[in-house]
């Protein structure tokens, strides 16, 4: 049951990744990527994962040591919802990067190929979203302020 739970986690995810991806400009798939509520159905299996490992799970959080994450994720059902718990984060952080790069007009062939970078290393694809919003915002600044000294001069 819980190599089939641990599956289910991420192909619960994948239609949400698959519409951001694939069909971001499709009505239906800004309105999806901005509910909450797409990750009900994954954290759902989390917790069918994490109440069989429930009090390995409340040490490993409640006093934090590698030991005690060690031990957690040594069980089956431990590594699963730990993993199940990733996957339901990597997906808001995902819609949240969706959803801002719509925002700033970021293209979908720039945020297509760093969506999937973030399924695969969510540190690495969000430090990059950051950084490409930082110098979105920094350009932005600049021209506001050429163009209001170029406004003034004239």
């Amino acid at each position: 049951m819980t190599a089939f739970l641990f599956a289910l986690s991420f192909w619960l995810a994948a239609p949400v990744w698959l519409l951001m991806i694939l069909a971001p400009a499709w009505g239906p798939t800004a309105r999806i990527a901005g509910s909450p509520w797409t990750v009900v159905p994954v954290l759902a299996v989390y917790l069918g994962l994490a109440v069989p490992v429930f009090p390995e799970l409340w040490s490993a959080v409640s006093s934090p040591d590698l030991d005690t994450f060690r031990h957690l994720v040594a069980l089956a059902d431990g590594a699963g919802a730990v993993w199940t718990q990733v996957i339901a984060w990597d997906l808001l952080i995902g819609q949240w990067m969706y959803l801002e790069g719509r925002r700033l007009g970021f293209s979908p062939l720039l945020m297509g190929p760093l969506l999937v970078f973030t399924i695969l290393l969510s540190p690495c694809g969000l430090l990059t979203f950051l950084g490409l919003r930082a110098a979105r915002h920094w350009r932005t600044a600049r021209d506001a302020i050429a163009g209001g000294v170029a406004g003034g001069a004239a």
